[in-house]
């Protein structure tokens, strides 16, 4: 398994492309598409359409880990969750953008954005907001304010967005996402819900001439990978961990 699989309920990696022009929709190159995607692997057997235009190849999810693609209307999508390793992963979103161009039409110059995204999901039945603040803190400018009488968290996602270019296009970002509402924290009632960690590198525009999706795609995973394993373990996740522990 992967080391990251220690540190949360759940890993995933996910590769998204963002298309400027609609991707094909007709039925022929659709199935021809998955139908080389599930020869790759087997074991993704499970095809339908959701909303009428997304259509969605998958694996069975009882076993808690899987594989899934997508072809969205202006979306390319790619995701493993739970992964044996990183670079199994990896290996999935590389065969679906070097079967793009063929399949889909796709043209290094129809990129909106491409993102390689690292999740950790966390179960916790409460307060995520309340979570956060005390395991990663609220910083000293906020300090007093989290200490006001009577006060309870209800709205705290800390994130962070750089950028690593001067024109801006390669981003990197570490986000968290809570699924507490106020009316869970007035009631008291909360069930079992994931709290998510994400790290996304992004690239926005078209690709660099001479430049391959799947060579931007192992740049961006690099990218995320050394974000996670220098910013985000120690500083976030294990933090996060012990504190719901301790619960």
């Amino acid at each position: 398994m992967t080391p990251y699989a220690s540190l949360a309920d759940d890993f995933y990696v996910n590769m998204n492309l963002a298309t400027e022009m609609e991707l094909p929709s007709q039925r022929e190159t659709i199935l021809q598409y998955f139908e080389r995607v599930q020869k790759r692997f087997p074991t993704m057997r499970k095809f339908y359409c959701r909303d009428k235009r997304d259509y969605v190849l998958e694996e069975d999810k009882d076993q808690g880990r899987y594989r899934w693609a997508a072809v969205e209307a202006r979306r390319l999508c790619s995701g493993q969750v739970n992964p044996g390793s990183v670079e199994e992963a990896i290996e999935q979103h590389r065969l679906v953008l070097d079967l793009a161009p063929a399949f889909l039409s796709v043209s290094p110059l129809d990129c909106e954005a491409l993102d390689v995204l690292f999740g950790f999901d966390f179960a916790y039945r409460g307060n995520h907001n309340a979570l956060l603040a005390e395991a990663l803190g609220v910083g000293p400018s906020l300090e007093r304010f989290g200490d006001l009488p009577g006060g309870r968290v209800i709205n705290y996602e800390p994130s962070l967005t750089l950028a690593l270019d001067e024109e801006c296009r390669t981003q990197v970002r570490i986000g968290t996402e809570s699924r507490t509402n106020a009316f869970q924290v007035r009631t008291g009632e909360f069930g079992e819900e994931q709290l998510s960690v994400y790290v996304t590198a992004r690239q926005y525009g078209s690709l660099e001439p001479d430049t391959t999706y799947v060579e931007a795609l192992e740049r961006l995973a690099q990218l995320a990978r050394e974000v996670v394993d220098q910013c985000v373990v120690d500083q976030i996740l294990r933090p996060l961990a012990r504190t719901i522990a301790l619960k």
